[in-house]
C-alpha cells in the first residue's frame, strides 16, 4: 500500500514536468513564428512608407524620364541619383547622350527645349534666346538652383605665382597677357587651355563673368574634356580653369588664389594646400566651403535642375527631382559629392 501511495505522486509528477516542457516549447516555437513573420514584412513595410514619402512631401511621378546635361553634374547624379531611385523605384532615371555634339549644359538644354528630357542639368542660368525657343514650342524653363560651385584655375605645381586677379585671369585668356613675367611669375609663354563655348556651360559661365563676355584669345588650346587638361598642365607654363571639385583634389596641379585685386586672394581650397606626397597617399586638399558660401572667393556659381512648365509628367519629375536635391539627405549628397550646399 505505501508503494502505491508513492508510486502516484512520482507519476503525477513526472506528467506535470512533461507538460511543463511541451507548454515551454510551444511557447517558444509561437514567438519565433511572430518573430519571423514581423522580420519579413519589415522591408515592404520601409518601401511602402518610402512610397508613401515620395507620393505625399515630393510627388514623384512614376516611369522612366530621360534628362542630361551638364559634365559639372556627373559626380552629383553619380552619388544622388541611386539614392532617390532606391527611395522611389518608381522614379526611374535615364541619362541620355546628345544625339550630335558632346554633353555639357547647352546641349543638354536645347535637348530639353526638343522634347527629348524631361528636364536638364545645368551649370549656368537659362539665356534668353533659349526660353524665347522653348516659348515657341508652348512652354517656359525654369531654373532650380540646388548647389553652389566655383571655378578653380589651375596651374604646373613648378610655376612659382602666388595668385591672380580676375583681371590677370581675363587678359591671359582674351591673349593680352602672354608670359608669366607679366604676373610676377618666370619668363616663361603662357599656355591657356580650355574646354570649347558650345558644348560647356563652365566655359560660357566664364566668358560671361570673367571675361565679361569677351571672345577667347589666339593662343586658347581647346581640349575635349578636363581630364585631357590636367595631363596638359604637366607643361611648365600651361594654365587651365574648371568646376572647383574637377581641379582642387588633383595632385599633380596646383589650384592658384584668385581674387579681385592682388591684396585679396582667397584661395578654392582649405589651407593649407595638401602636398603631392600627402595627396597621393590619400590626403586631398578641400574646398574652402565658407569662401564659395559667402561668395568671398569670386568666382561662383549655382548648380540648376531646369525643367518645363508645361503642367506635363515632364515638369512634375523635374521638381521632384530638384525636391529632392534640397531636402537634408538630398544636401548631404551634395556636398559628399564634392560641392557646396545651397542650404
Amino acid at each position: 500500500m505505501s508503494q502505491k501511495n508513492e508510486t502516484l505522486p512520482l507519476f503525477l509528477a513526472i506528467i506535470i514536468t512533461i507538460g511543463l516542457i511541451f507548454g515551454g516549447i510551444w511557447f517558444l516555437l509561437e514567438r519565433w513564428a511572430a518573430l519571423t513573420k514581423t522580420t519579413t514584412n519589415a522591408t515592404p513595410v520601409t518601401q511602402e512608407l518610402a512610397t508613401n514619402n515620395c507620393n505625399t512631401e515630393l510627388k514623384v511621378p512614376s516611369g522612366t524620364f530621360n534628362y542630361g546635361g551638364s559634365t559639372t553634374w556627373a559626380p552629383l547624379r553619380r552619388d544622388a541619383d541611386p539614392e532617390l531611385e532606391k527611395i522611389c523605384p518608381q522614379f526611374v532615371l535615364r541619362y541620355t547622350q546628345p544625339p550630335a555634339g558632346k554633353p555639357g549644359s547647352g546641349t543638354g538644354i536645347q535637348m530639353l527645349i526638343d522634347n527629348q528630357l524631361a528636364f536638364a542639368q545645368s551649370s549656368r542660368s537659362v539665356k534668353g534666346e533659349e526660353n524665347n525657343a522653348a516659348r515657341q514650342k508652348g512652354f517656359s524653363l525654369k531654373e532650380i538652383p540646388v548647389a553652389i560651385d566655383g571655378i578653380a584655375v589651375a596651374v604646373n605645381p613648378s610655376l612659382n605665382i602666388r595668385g591672380l586677379t580676375i583681371a590677370q585671369i581675363k587678359d591671359i585668356y582674351i591673349s593680352k597677357i602672354t608670359n608669366w613675367q607679366e604676373v610676377g611669375g618666370p619668363n616663361l609663354a603662357i599656355a591657356p587651355y580650355s574646354r570649347r563655348p558650345e558644348n560647356s556651360g563652365t566655359v560660357e559661365f566664364f566668358v560671361e563673368n570673367v571675361l565679361e563676355k569677351g571672345k577667347l584669345g589666339t593662343t586658347v588650346k581647346y581640349l575635349d574634356t578636363t581630364t585631357e587638361a590636367i595631363r596638359a598642365l604637366a607643361a611648365s607654363g600651361a594654365i587651365y580653369y574648371a568646376s572647383a571639385p574637377e581641379i582642387v583634389p588633383q595632385c599633380t596641379i596646383k589650384p592658384l588664389p584668385v581674387g579681385r585685386d592682388s591684396s585679396q586672394l582667397v584661395p578654392p581650397y582649405q589651407e593649407p594646400l595638401a602636398s603631392k606626397d600627402e595627396c597621393v597617399r590619400g590626403k586631398h586638399s578641400q574646398l574652402n566651403a565658407s569662401a564659395f558660401r559667402s561668395s568671398e572667393y569670386p568666382i561662383t556659381r549655382n548648380l540648376f535642375v531646369i525643367l518645363k512648365q508645361n503642367g506635363q509628367t515632364d515638369q512634375q519629375a523635374g521638381y521632384a527631382y530638384a525636391n529632392w536635391l534640397l531636402t537634408p539627405q538630398g544636401q548631404a549628397i551634395v556636398e559628399k559629392a564634392g560641392f557646396v550646399r545651397i542650404k
